[in-house]
Parts: C-alpha cells; sequence; structure tokens
C-alpha cells in the first residue's frame, strides 16, 4: 500500500506532456494478467471515476485504440460492451478529431483534452466511425501512432445501406420535416443509384486499401457486427484478446432483451439497454431492388474478403 500511494505522489508531481507524435501501444500500457487481477482484487476501477473527479494518479491520454468505424456498423453497441472492462476508458461523445478540419486545426492538445480521464493501467478508447470512410484520416492517425490497434466493425454491406437511410429519415421524422422514401435514393434513371452516400460507405474494399497503406493487418481487428447482434460475447472475446486485455467480460454481461429483440448489458448487477434509437425496423424494399443491391455489392465484397483474407456471411 505504501509503494501505491508513492506511486499515486510521483504521478501527481509529475509534469504531463502531451507529446506530439506518441508511440504507445496497448503492449506498454496494459499490465499482465495477473496485474490486472490483482488490481481488480483491490477494488472496482469504473467505481473510482463515479464522483467525475479524476484522482490521483489517473490524468488524460492520447488513445491507444481507436474504433475507426464503420458508420451504422454497431460501433456504439462495441464501445459500450467493450466499456465492461474495468481496464477500458472509452470517451463518451464522437470527437471527430481526424475528419473535422476544425477539429484537427486545434491540435492534438485539444485531442487530449476531449479523452477521459483514466489510469496508467488502462486504455483509453474513442470511436468515431466516420473516420473509416476519410480519405485523409489513416495518415493523420498514423502520424500520431503508428503503433495504434485499431478496431473496424462491419456488418452485410445491404443492411448498412438501409441502417443509415433508417437513421438519417428517423432524425426527419423527429424534427417533423419530409423525407424521401428510399427507393428514391436508391433509384436513379431506372437503375440503382451508386452515387448514394449510404451505397459508397459500404464499398469496404476500396476504403480497407486507404488504410491499408499505413497500418499492417495485424493492427487491424475486425468485429463481425452481424455476429455481435446475435451473439455478442464470442465477439468481444476476440476484441479482449486483439487488445491484449485480459479475460474480464463473460456471457453472463449479457442477456437478451425480447421486447427490444436485442441484447443488452448487465454491468456489475446493473441493467442497461443502448438507446431506443438501436436496432430501430428498416424500411420494406421491394425484393427486387434488394437484389440489385446485393449484386451490386459482389464483387467488392470479394475483393474485400481478398484483401483481408476472411470471408463473411453476408449476401
Amino acid at each position: 500500500m505504501t509503494v501505491l500511494v508513492l506511486g499515486a505522489v510521483l504521478l501527481i508531481l509529475q509534469p504531463q506532456l502531451v507529446p506530439s507524435h506518441p508511440a504507445t501501444s496497448p503492449e506498454a500500457e496494459v499490465p499482465s494478467e495477473a496485474g490486472q487481477k490483482e488490481l481488480l482484487r483491490k477494488g472496482s476501477l469504473k467505481s473510482d471515476f463515479q464522483d467525475g473527479a479524476p484522482l490521483n494518479g489517473s490524468s488524460q491520454r492520447l488513445p491507444q485504440t481507436i474504433i475507426i468505424g464503420v458508420r451504422k456498423g454497431g460501433t456504439r453497441a462495441l464501445l459500450e460492451m467493450l466499456s465492461l472492462h474495468p481496464g477500458i476508458a472509452a470517451a463518451e461523445s464522437e470527437v471527430h478529431f481526424f475528419d473535422w478540419e476544425d477539429h484537427y486545426g486545434n491540435g492534438l492538445e485539444w485531442y487530449l483534452r476531449q479523452m477521459p480521464y483514466s489510469f496508467p493501467y488502462q486504455l483509453t478508447v474513442e470511436k468515431t466511425p466516420a473516420y473509416f470512410t476519410s480519405s485523409k484520416v489513416p495518415e493523420r492517425v498514423y502520424n500520431m501512432n503508428p503503433s495504434i490497434r485499431l478496431l473496424l466493425i462491419l456488418r452485410d454491406p445491404s443492411e448498412r445501406v438501409l441502417s443509415d437511410y433508417t437513421q438519417v429519415f428517423y432524425n426527419h421524422v423527429q424534427k417533423h420535416k419530409p423525407y424521401p422514401s428510399i427507393e428514391e435514393f436508391l433509384i436513379k434513371d431506372g437503375e440503382l443509384n451508386v452515387e448514394y452516400k449510404a451505397i459508397n460507405r459500404s464499398l469496404y474494399y476500396f476504403h480497407m486499401q486507404n488504410w491499408l497503406q499505413y497500418f499492417p493487418l495485424d493492427h487491424i481487428h475486425i468485429v463481425d457486427g452481424d455476429q455481435l447482434i446475435r451473439d455478442p460475447f464470442p465477439e468481444i472475446e476476440k476484441v479482449e484478446r486483439f487488445l491484449k486485455l485480459s479475460p474480464q467480460i463473460n456471457a453472463s454481461n449479457f442477456y437478451f432483451n425480447k421486447t427490444k429483440g436485442f441484447y443488452c448489458l448487465r454491468d456489475s448487477g446493473r441493467d442497461r439497454c443502448l438507446h431506443e434509437s438501436k436496432g430501430r425496423a428498416h424500411p420494406q424494399v421491394d425484393p427486387k431492388l434488394l437484389n440489385k443491391l446485393h449484386e451490386y455489392f459482389h464483387e467488392p465484397n470479394k475483393k474485400f474478403f481478398e484483401l483481408v483474407g476472411r470471408t463473411f456471411d453476408w449476401h
């Protein structure tokens, strides 16, 4: 205990510097599995911050992990599930540092101030799903930290297009504004409208190429968003291993909510579900139009599977 108190005092006295080009990695930040278990035995890491005030020994750190996308792929669900782990400190809001020019122009010190307080043995995580499809983001993330670990969650591209439309549609409904039907976006001059932004965001092969110019494939873990919906625990186990976290999340942390139709979380005896905006029913689409969408994505999906050396159960 004396050693712990002395360490905390030294951390307080040490000035917090913001590196212009940090090279931290999960291996450097995360203690051994035995060390994590010892920290857990001494008390809940999560409860240390419940009063909203940072504790001695904690500080804001640039993220060692970023959930880079994809939009409507399940990024919020992934972050909430990952936050069950006591070794994770997650930024609550999407920061949009690397893709918004006004934010990026503020520099790394501004980015640092958006991060949660954490202890040295925790990984700081932020998620901004727009990062994946922004061509300028991979280089900017690399310039901050070339050894960073990246999480990418993907769903069936056609389903992602429908989810994309559904989110924007309900945003307009809540503001009592009219919004065109999905057919008006998907069809142009009798053909599939490949210029529709929601379709472009589902061209995973094209966007993944940009990221692989800067990061090796073993620094990018792809989470199967469809599997995360159906059976979340095995997918989260894989994420724990990728981030070199001790296995602290277990099957009992998840339960299926029949009313909502998807899995909710159970954390320290408290049950919580994702926001009601998650899991909304998609619009009814003519089967012929859906087939056109599936056919359009067939070749890009095949190229993506070859690029990452892995297949997914997509149409």
